[in-house]
């Protein structure tokens, strides 16, 4: 009994200097979270200025080493599981886009290290290409899969 009343005291106890900290200001979320967010990729209108802002360039070439997995009908475009996975040596940057969204670029996740595969529920406004794009050894490469979307989930 005495060992679960110590382990609820530690927990209260570091659970109150989190939350000191924060109120104090000195432990912020956002210094928490990642160091650059890229605003100028996630806000462009546009697949090919957003594929510029992110990566720096815009030459993609195709892939049979990248795998889309998502459905072919979703019933709502709110939430649209999507699965990208790359057999490329080095991937290190995946990214997702829907070219008919509003603002193209869905997701980026930095891998480093990490094996590329992703796996997230994402908003499409309409029917669309659900397109992944890989950074492997400074070069891009890409693969995509059409999904049909009967209800939009970006405001339709």
């Amino acid at each position: 009994m005495q060992t679960k009343r110590r382990v609820f005291l530690k927990g209260s106890l570091a659970a109150s200097a989190a939350g000191l900290a924060v109120g104090a200001g000195l432990l912020s979320p956002r210094a928490v979270l990642a160091a650059e967010w890229p605003s100028a990729a996630f806000d462009s209108e546009s697949m090919d200025n957003a594929l510029s802002e992110l990566f720096g360039s815009g030459d993609v070439a195709d892939s049979g080493d990248i795998t889309v997995k998502a459905p072919d009908i979703a019933e709502n475009g709110a939430v649209v599981p999507v699965t990208i996975e790359s057999a490329i040596a080095d991937s290190n940057q995946v990214a997702i886009f829907v070219s008919k969204n509003p603002t193209p670029l869905v997701a980026s996740f930095d891998l480093s290290g990490a094996n590329p595969f992703v796996s997230t529920r994402i908003r499409m406004g309409e029917t669309d290409n659900v397109t992944g794009v890989v950074n492997a050894g400074g070069k891009l490469y890409k693969a995509s899969k059409e999904v049909k979307v009967t209800i939009g989930g970006c405001g339709g």
